[in-house]
């Protein structure tokens, strides 16, 4: 049954014991701002209390994009895309990159997920893409940092040279490529992806749920909703993205994005 109107910024709906969260902002290629975080980080704490919850499903609307990252034009017009007070401050990049639950989560990757959106994938358990789906953390062509867990999730998800690689240049690499370096578990045409996620996330839904979710928390060291391994490393991201943030490349990038120019760096 779909719970949310075609105009919110998150669609919620339910296949048994499975909840499919599609971020909806198709016009900006499903791009984050508030209101998706807002509504995500809500949607997956609903999903941890539900006994009937055994799976999420994470997807973005329109063919696309799955999620383009970061809303840069919301950036450049100082708006804040994440919470500062409460429990929701906690839980990251569009809710959901450092939401740690305990029912396993899939992204189902319908188109390009760069930026933030990689890193949604990085957050997820697994993740099962379209042939048409590219990944990459193009933050540097920015003057920004992948301050939602990237620069510390990629390299233990795929071999470190590449990792470094990616994080450096921010070149994007293709489906196929992806699924060679295993940052995801399949790669179908587009129109199969949701359904592919579906049929994965119905097969994890058969077997014992606690059973499921204590594997989960003890195979990612998850502790009363945080992972005790990751906590160092969120504070060495958070300091150094806030220290790059304030500098005057920081402030160039999402306005050369958003002027459609090529920015020009100045190293301060």
């Amino acid at each position: 049954m779909t719970e949310s109107t075609e105009t919110a910024p998150l669609l919620t709906e339910r296949h048994g014991h499975v909840l499919v969260l599609t971020i909806n902002r198709p016009e900006a290629r499903n791009a984050i701002d508030v209101a998706v975080t807002t509504a995500l980080g809500d949607a997956m704490e609903a999903a941890e209390s539900d006994p009937e919850v055994r799976v999420v499903v994470l997807t973005g609307s329109g063919d696309k994009s799955f999620c383009a990252g970061a809303d840069l034009k919301a950036i450049a017009r100082g708006e804040n895309l994440l919470p500062t007070e409460g429990k929701r401050a906690a839980w990251g990049f569009a809710g959901y990159a450092s939401h740690h639950i305990s029912k396993p989560t899939i992204a189902a990757v319908n188109g390009p997920a760069l930026g933030g959106g990689t890193e949604l994938v990085l957050a997820s358990d697994l993740a099962v893409a379209a042939d048409s789906a590219t990944f990459g953390l193009p933050e540097v062509k920015r003057g920004i940092i992948a301050g939602a867990g990237g620069v510390f999730r990629l390299p233990t998800q795929v071999p470190r040279k590449i990792a470094y690689e990616l994080m450096f240049t921010g070149a994007p690499v293709n489906a196929q490529r992806a699924l060679e370096l295993a940052l995801v578990n399949r790669v179908v045409p587009a129109r199969d992806v949701l359904a592919t996620a579906l049929d994965l996330a119905q097969e994890i839904a058969s077997n014992a749920p606690l059973a499921v979710q204590a594997s989960k928390r003890v195979g990612q060291h998850i502790v009363d909703g945080v992972v005790i391994s990751e906590t160092p490393l969120w504070q060495i991201s958070a300091d150094e993205r806030a220290a790059v943030r304030e500098s005057a490349d920081a402030k160039e990038g999402p306005r050369a994005f958003a002027e459609k120019r090529t920015p020009v760096w100045q190293a301060r």
